[in-house]
């Protein structure tokens, strides 16, 4: 079985987002999960894969419904 890794910046890479950004989702526990080797962080790519399919909606009234509501409120 082989797992496949991906880096910090390979996953800002894939996202086209900040590695800043993926660095303040650990810090505040959300995104996807993460292992920390030897002082070094990486993503499983099944933790990646799952983590993107909880990011799946129908449209924006069902993406609310899981935020609290619009805007968070």
């Amino acid at each position: 079985m082989t797992i496949r890794h991906l880096s910090q910046s390979d996953l800002s890479d894939r996202w086209t987002i900040s590695p800043r950004t993926l660095e303040r989702w650990r810090w505040a526990g959300c995104g996807p999960r993460y292992l920390k080797i030897g002082g070094r962080v990486v993503y499983r790519l099944e933790d990646i894969e799952a983590y993107e399919n909880t990011q799946v909606f129908n449209n924006t009234a069902e993406f609310a419904a899981t935020r609290g509501g619009f805007h968070g409120r």
